[in-house]
């Protein structure tokens, strides 16, 4: 199937997904996920109507930045390392991997040297030993810490659903990380809006939608990578 095909079939399935549990499928955002994509790809999914890419490493995303077209939003949204920060602090909008004070303490220093706000969603893990994120307990006090930070804005979560769990864990990951979201939404902290649900990839995201998911990340469901 070609591009524009596997494009099609995500927008239906959102829809379908959106149609189940009442929502607008207009709110969801589809961030193509270009790890180990050309930037002819990219620039073809732009073309179809992408407005958002994401990708997993700092290497990646420069070696194609230059080539592809400048109506796109860049994120990142694999582990970040602090010492890289400065090297896409100008480039992305949307950090979705911050699960560390210090992670976060690096953005805002970066960002301050150039006079923009950067926005971030924070990791959260889904309950798997040795995979990134934060422990959903440790998600408050990580907050608390950050919004003092002037060149930071909390604008959400983010997870990973454990690779193959079945619909029913999918469901409970999901489900857990909007109860968290609507919980720090309900402590009224400041600049801390939860306007983003990042969760659902090539396999899950439906499930993801069904359960309150604002952004999905098709990856190899939309450019056909095995």
């Amino acid at each position: 199937m070609s591009i524009k095909d596997n494009l099609d079939l995500i927008k239906t399935n959102i829809e379908a997904a959106c149609s189940k549990c009442g929502r607008n499928p207009d709110d969801v955002l589809i961030l193509a996920v270009t790890k180990t994509r050309s930037a002819a790809e990219i620039n073809e999914a732009i073309s179809l109507g992408i407005t958002d890419i994401g990708e997993n490493r700092v290497q990646e995303l420069m070696s194609k930045y230059d080539d592809v077209v400048k109506n796109v939003r860049w994120h990142i949204i694999g582990h970040l390392q602090s010492n890289k920060v400065k090297y896409i602090a100008d480039k992305v909008c949307m950090i979705h991997s911050v699960e560390s004070l210090k992670l976060a303490s690096e953005i805002n220093r970066q960002c301050e040297k150039i006079g923009k706000v950067m926005d971030i969603l924070i990791e959260v893990n889904s309950g798997e030993e040795n995979k990134d994120g934060i422990d959903p307990d440790e998600v408050y006090s990580l907050i608390e810490a950050i919004i003092p930070m002037k060149n930071i804005c909390i604008k959400g979560l983010m997870t990973m659903a454990p690779l193959g769990a079945s619909e029913e864990k999918l469901r409970m990951v999901f489900s857990a990380l909007r109860n968290l979201s609507l919980d720090i939404l309900s402590r009224g902290y400041k600049n801390v809006s939860m306007q983003y649900l990042s969760m659902g990839m090539s396999d899950d995201y439906a499930v993801a939608v069904e359960e309150g998911s604002t952004i999905i990340r098709p990856g190899r469901s939309l450019f056909n990578v095995n």
